[in-house]
């Protein structure tokens, strides 16, 4: 929940959902989905995009997605389920509603409407991810289900990954936003799995994920990643390359945010340590 909205609002369409009128957009999907004669597709071959059966659910949808309070979606979203049990668009207005939460670090909420979204798509990415990491960063040790919990997530990181390349629709959108849309799940697929092996000190583990998920989406990387990367290179004494991580998370962050101050500390550690004076404890 640290850099959706930043990159949703890049992405544009790819990340706002795949809904379409079966009226308005069925012979245009259908020509962006044909390339001309003698030239392939570059595509990735998705699922069919979901489509409304009638005009009125496609509005009753349109309106659902322009609710900016999630609460409010919430209510939308269970009535358009309910007036539309047949719809191929109520996992999509419970993943606007999973997105609004998500923006406002609702936890439990956007926990709650991702469940939601796989009880219509089990293999949808971006609600696999939402359940990973609400599991991988809200779960504590001192929960009675904490196992349990841990599994899942990072079953369900494993799983989107598999999903980001057979999930998501094509047809209609260009295939460098899509590829960039995919990019950056994966990148949040692997910083998840890097969290939990992070968390279970699982040190080379959590470097190979961190390192995956910092490379797969570089156009905006995260600095949470990047600060957790450079505690895990601490931690097996890898002091130099640390530091490198330490000083790009200091760059990424501002002072006087828990990333940013965690940053900091950890960057004056490691150039005490690699200076050659007695480090802080880790």
């Amino acid at each position: 929940m640290k850099r959706e909205a930043a990159v949703i609002a890049v992405l544009g369409v790819a990340a706002l959902g795949f809904a379409g009128s079966g009226f308005a957009q069925g012979n245009a999907s259908s020509a962006q989905q044909n390339p001309p004669a003698g030239q392939a597709s570059t595509q990735t071959p998705g699922k069919r995009p979901p489509q409304a059966k009638t005009q009125a659910e496609f509005d009753a949808y349109k309106a659902i997605i322009a609710v900016n309070d999630p609460a409010a979606q919430e209510k939308a979203a269970n009535d358009f389920a309910a007036k539309y049990p047949e719809s191929e668009l109520r996992a999509l207005v419970y993943k606007a509603t999973m997105r609004g939460y998500q923006q406002a670090n609702n936890g439990e909420k956007m926990l709650e409407m991702a469940q939601k979204v796989l009880s219509y798509d089990p293999d949808d990415p971006e609600a696999l991810l939402a359940v990973s990491q609400v599991l991988a960063e809200r779960t504590r040790d001192t929960d009675l289900d904490r196992d349990q919990k841990l599994a899942e997530a990072r079953k369900d990181a494993q799983r989107a990954l598999v999903t980001v390349d057979t999930d998501l629709p094509t047809a209609g959108y260009p295939p460098e936003q899509l590829q960039a849309f995919k990019n950056f799940l994966r990148s949040e697929a692997y910083e998840i799995l890097g969290t939990l092996d992070f968390n279970a000190k699982a040190w080379p583990d959590a470097e190979a994920d961190l390192k995956k998920s910092i490379d797969a989406y570089p156009q905006q990387v995260d600095p949470v990643a990047v600060l957790r990367l450079s505690l895990t290179l601490d931690q097996e004494d890898r002091y130099p390359d640390a530091l490198k991580y330490a000083d790009q998370a200091v760059t990424l962050t501002k002072e006087g945010t828990a990333t940013g101050d965690a940053a900091r500390k950890e960057k004056d550690r490691l150039t005490r340590l690699t200076g050659g004076t007695n480090p802080a404890p880790k």
